[in-house]
């Protein structure tokens, strides 16, 4: 599969990642532990070499899950995780923000051990705290590179500003955020700040959180532990009032002979030579139907035409 440069850095990971959240986290999903072990080493034989976790998926399982998976073929890949909460120790479900220096520290250490690494390739900020300046966040992060705990800094969902002032103190590898053809929010907030600092970008959620798969519709109904319960844009009227997106979508796919999905990842792939998306997934059939899509050729009529669509 072919190669990306996230940014400046010299981060060099597969065009498209593996999103690890929902094996253990997320859309309500029961699945076998084994199998997603198996789906990760098909995965690496697949030529996807960048694998994205986070503490607070499970919280903690996810990264023991990943950590387990590709410990023996550590060197082979790019392990991203995020740290930005803290836990209630009665009931881990309970949450706040918490991207205070010493958390962090503390956090890493656990993180490493999770991962069954002595190294994070790519450690974000999940999310901004307002209690901590972000000035104090990526110099934290700058001593663990230093210290070679961690080899590069990302921030997750944060906004132009606290880029500039993160990237300020250590250079900011990649910004991770949700963007695809159904959420181009990214495109006027952070995209310049992106092409000006010369940082990379992973979208998270490129297939729409699966409503791009045509799969979804107004009357799906999700499990009561499924995230996108709370999403907005998934609620019943919202879904309606995007069912047209969809159905031109669909139909383009079907001209074009590919399936939804793999359309939905070729857009964010031709968008940008260092954007990487890192579609999500329990399923080996789906996992196969992804990993076609960083073969598939979008001429420029057709991504204006596709940008027509949403636009």
């Amino acid at each position: 599969m072919e190669k990306r440069k996230l940014g400046n850095t010299g981060l060099e990971v597969s065009a498209l990642g593996l999103g690890c959240m929902n094996m253990s986290f997320g859309y309500g999903n029961i699945v076998d532990r084994q199998d997603m072990i198996s789906l990760m080493h098909q995965a690496v034989h697949s030529g996807i070499n960048f694998f994205d976790t986070a503490e607070m998926y499970g919280p903690y399982t996810n990264e023991e899950l990943v950590g387990d998976a590709l410990y023996s073929m550590r060197d082979k890949v790019v392990i991203a995780t995020k740290f930005g909460f803290e836990f209630d120790a009665q009931d881990p479900k309970k949450m706040s923000l918490n991207s205070k220096p010493e958390h962090i520290r503390k956090v890493c250490e656990d993180m490493l051990k999770r991962l069954r690494t002595d190294r994070i390739d790519l450690l974000y900020q999940h999310r901004p705290d307002p209690a901590v300046p972000v000035e104090e966040v990526a110099g934290t992060v700058k001593d663990l590179i230093k210290e070679g705990k961690v080899l590069h800094f990302g921030l997750s969902a944060s906004d132009p500003d606290s880029i500039r002032k993160a990237h300020a103190i250590q250079p900011v590898a990649a910004l991770q955020s949700q963007y695809s053809l159904w959420n181009r929010e990214p495109e006027t907030s952070v995209f310049p700040v992106l092409k000006e600092l010369g940082i990379g970008f992973v979208a998270y959620g490129p297939l729409g959180h699966g409503y791009l798969t045509g799969a979804i519709d107004s009357n799906t109904t999700f499990n009561a532990n499924d995230v996108r319960n709370r999403f907005p844009q998934f609620t019943k009227e919202n879904r309606e009032a995007s069912a047209q997106l969809i159905n031109v979508f669909t139909a383009f796919a079907d001209r074009k002979q590919i399936t939804p999905a793999q359309l939905a990842l070729a857009w964010v792939l031709h968008q940008n030579p260092g954007f990487v998306p890192i579609p999500g997934t329990t399923k080996v059939n789906r996992l196969k139907e992804n990993i076609a899509a960083a073969d598939i050729q979008l001429s420029a009529e057709e991504v204006a035409e596709l940008d027509r669509i949403k636009g």
